[in-house]
């Protein structure tokens, strides 16, 4: 599979702040695209700039073939946004994302690139592993989970030009994400801080605790009442945490 590096097709920018003290990198979950850090942008700018990721296979790159290996992702990520790399700059994932962000980092640190702070949200610490297997279901069971989690609306799924836009991208990232096993190797030296609902039925607290073993630099966990998107509930919250973050 021959996948794009322009880093216009990888990431946009709707605040463009050139001037910015520092950007944060963001990276969305299974199913998600860029869009949904628009909120975020539009809360840091301009003394922040967000760059949003867009992995293939959705909204304006629906014609693409998505991606159904995290690490491919990971590689593919860390060469196009190496160019971004100067300055002060944090990542931010969400669940899938939060995987992903990790894994790029990995990448980026012995290319020179130390972060700011990675936010790691939703999501278990790379070495704790579920056995999953909702990419295999059929497609009512795969969008049951989704609206389970509470993510998506669920009038939209139910529009059935709808499903058929996204289905195809949504079980590429929940294949990316459940059969990602962590591989031993040098990790990261920035700080971590992981994000958890206290509700979430993909990841405990304990589980998220693991992200601190992931760093040799600082580890916080913080916990918010909610479940698998309760950034969605909290996110001013959230949005306050990353700019205090980032100006300290």
């Amino acid at each position: 599979m021959t996948i794009s590096l322009d880093a216009s097709e990888w990431v946009r920018r709707f605040h463009p702040a050139p001037a910015a003290a520092a950007r944060l990198v963001c990276f969305p979950h299974a199913g998600g695209a860029a869009s949904y850090f628009h909120p975020v942008s539009a809360a840091l700018a301009p003394s922040v700039e967000v760059l949003a990721v867009q992995y293939p296979g959705r909204q304006d790159r629906h014609a693409e073939a998505p991606v159904d290996d995290l690490f491919v992702l990971a590689d593919r990520l860390a060469d196009v946004l190496a160019p971004e790399m100067g300055g002060p700059v944090a990542f931010f994932g969400h669940s899938m994302g939060a995987s992903l962000a990790f894994e790029v980092a990995r990448r980026l640190e012995p290319r020179g690139t130390k972060l700011l702070t990675l936010f790691v949200s939703g999501r278990r610490g790379p070495s704790v592993h579920r056995d999953e297997r909702i990419h295999e279901k059929g497609d009512e069971e795969l969008l049951a989970e989704v609206k389970r989690l509470g993510g998506t609306d669920s009038a939209v799924l139910d529009d059935e030009d709808i499903r058929t836009l996204v289905l195809p991208a949504l079980r590429s990232d929940y294949k990316a994400a459940e059969l990602y096993h962590y591989r031993p190797g040098p990790d990261v030296g920035c700080p971590i801080v992981a994000l958890v609902g206290d509700r979430d039925p993909k990841v405990t607290e304990a589980e998220a605790r693991q992200w601190a073993e992931r760093t040799s630099g600082d580890f916080e966990l913080k916990t918010y009442p909610g479940g698998h998107f309760f950034v969605n509930d909290h996110a001013a919250a959230i949005i306050r945490l990353i700019a205090g973050r980032l100006a300290d």
